[in-house]
């Protein structure tokens, strides 16, 4: 499902237009990237809960030079699936 399907089906679950759909997406999309920007994390019961991990650096091997290279340390956003989420794909 890509995005103007996911926002036709919103529109049509929630009696919606599809651009007020689009908005509601837009703006879900957006606080949620806020807040995982701002060290937040979002917990949707039912749903589950996007979290920023941070990943600490490492040294890694190059595969076609067998060099050894250095990779920074990042932040990652991370999703677990909560469980009426997890019943629902594996029904």
């Amino acid at each position: 499902m890509n995005k103007t399907e996911l926002i036709n089906k919103i529109a049509a679950e929630a009696g919606l237009s599809k651009a007020d759909a689009k908005k509601a997406l837009d703006a879900t999309v957006t606080a949620i990237k806020d807040a995982l920007a701002a060290g937040d994390k979002v917990a949707l019961i039912g749903f589950g809960t996007f979290s920023v991990k941070e990943r600490p650096a490492r040294e890694a091997i190059n595969l076609q030079t067998k060099e050894k290279i250095s990779v920074a340390a990042k932040k990652v956003a991370k999703f677990k699936a909560g469980a009426e989420l997890d019943a629902a794909v594996n029904k």
